[in-house]
This record gives C-alpha cells, sequence and structure tokens, in this order.
C-alpha cells in the first residue's frame, strides 16, 4: 500500500499538468504532437470535435487553442478545407517576436541592444567568412543608399536592409527570424534623426563602411569588431536619451 509520502509524490508529478488552464492544455497537447512527430508540416489536423474527445476538453476551449497557434503561426486555417500545420518556419514562428524591439522603451530597449550585440558582431564575423562576390556586390548596393544624402527613410530603410542582408548570408533561418526580432524600423528611424540633429551622421555612415570593408577582406576578427563597435556606439546614443529613472 502507497504511504501518504508516495501519494503525495505522485500528485505532485501530476498535479502542474492539472493545474494549467483548460484551453493551455489543449494547446501543448497540440504541440506535443508535433513534437512527437505525430502532426508533420502540412499535416491537416484531426477534426475540432475528435481533438476535443480525446483531450476531454469542450470545443470552444479547442476553437481557442487552434485560433491562438494560427496567431503563432503553428496553424493555418484553410477556409473549407480545414487546420493545417504550417511549414514551421522560424520566420513564421517568430514573427510576433517582432513586437519586442517595435515597443519596447527604455532600459528594455537598451537590454535588445545588449542581446543584438551578443548575436550580431558573431553572424557578422560568420558573413565574413562565408560572403560571396555576389553577396557582396549586393552589400556595396545597399550600403550606397545609407547616409548618402537621400531621404532619411530610405537610409533608414538601407540601414536595416543591409544588417538583414549580412545575417542572411549565415545561412541560418533562425538567426535570421531572430535578427528581424530584434531589429525595428520605429527605433532606426529615431537613431538617425538623433544622429542627424546632432551632425553626427557621418559617424553612422562610417560604422557601415567598417563593416563591409571587414566583409569585403574576407576578415571575421575585423568583421566581429566592427559590428560590435557599431551596435555599442548606439546603445550609448540612447544611455544618452534616456529620461532619469528610466535607465
Amino acid at each position: 500500500m502507497s504511504t501518504p509520502d508516495h501519494a503525495a509524490d505522485a500528485g505532485a508529478d501530476t498535479a502542474p499538468a492539472e493545474r494549467l488552464p483548460v484551453t493551455q492544455r489543449a494547446i501543448e497537447h497540440i504541440k506535443g504532437m508535433i513534437a512527437a512527430g505525430l502532426l508533420r508540416p502540412g499535416d491537416r489536423l484531426p477534426t475540432e470535435r475528435d481533438l476535443s474527445a480525446e483531450l476531454g476538453v469542450s470545443r470552444s476551449s479547442m476553437r481557442e487553442a487552434i485560433r491562438a497557434l494560427t496567431t503563432l503561426g503553428v496553424l493555418e486555417v484553410r477556409h473549407g478545407a480545414g487546420v493545417y500545420v504550417t511549414r514551421l518556419r522560424p520566420g513564421d514562428l517568430l514573427e510576433t517576436f517582432s513586437v519586442l524591439a517595435e515597443i519596447s522603451q527604455g532600459e528594455t530597449l537598451v537590454e535588445v541592444l545588449q542581446v543584438r550585440r551578443m548575436l550580431e558582431p558573431a553572424a557578422t564575423a560568420l558573413a565574413a567568412a562565408r560572403a560571396d562576390d555576389v553577396q557582396l556586390r549586393r552589400l556595396s548596393a545597399i550600403l550606397d543608399r545609407i547616409g548618402t544624402g537621400e531621404s532619411e527613410g530610405e537610409t533608414v530603410a538601407a540601414d536595416l536592409h543591409f544588417h538583414q542582408a549580412i545575417v542572411e548570408i549565415t545561412g541560418n533561418a533562425t538567426l535570421v527570424a531572430v535578427n528581424d526580432g530584434l531589429s525595428s524600423r520605429t527605433f532606426n528611424a529615431r537613431v538617425w534623426h538623433g544622429h542627424r540633429e546632432a551632425g553626427l551622421t557621418a559617424r553612422l555612415r562610417e560604422d557601415h563602411e567598417r563593416i563591409y570593408q571587414a566583409l569585403r577582406d574576407r576578415d571575421p576578427d575585423a568583421a566581429r569588431a566592427a559590428a560590435t563597435t557599431h551596435i555599442l556606439e548606439v546603445e550609448r546614443w540612447l544611455r544618452g536619451r534616456l529620461a532619469p529613472g528610466e535607465g
């Protein structure tokens, strides 16, 4: 016969799952089916009725779970055809992550830059080792549009495109998606506008030129250093603009 202690241990194993909200249990169930390979990219989900019966939850809870996973890019609803698992590409799954950089403020935005400082230099170093002539020509064309007299909006777009193109050279789709999520057109516009007001746009342009030069030289160490210096410059600029109490 089980002792009270053993019974308590058994309850501890099952209690966390039992305490999950019903909709969350349904979400975890579908995710578990995908993780176990029972559902693969492109597969159609069992019907809402069958899933509800299998898990013992209401159809409305299962419907909410499907809606949540659709928002996250895990599932897609094909009208008249049912619900399907998406291709599960990193860019689809991390799409909602892009909200982070767009709406962050104060110290949280500094933290976003700190994460970029961990990732971008490594990505830039890898790109320096892998870039081919076609990719370098593409980067050169983008660089020509950064801070060279066009409108500020065109410069902001070219700046984002420049860094995205570098990360794409790594060939790592997950890193590309994460980088996109940490990048913000709104914040980039603030950076260029602030530097323009201070007469410092040439400094930002030079940062990008150093990054490109290191890539063209196929010098990973120089590429890493140039990318780090650039992000530190932006981070210092942001810290200098934070209101007292925000930092």
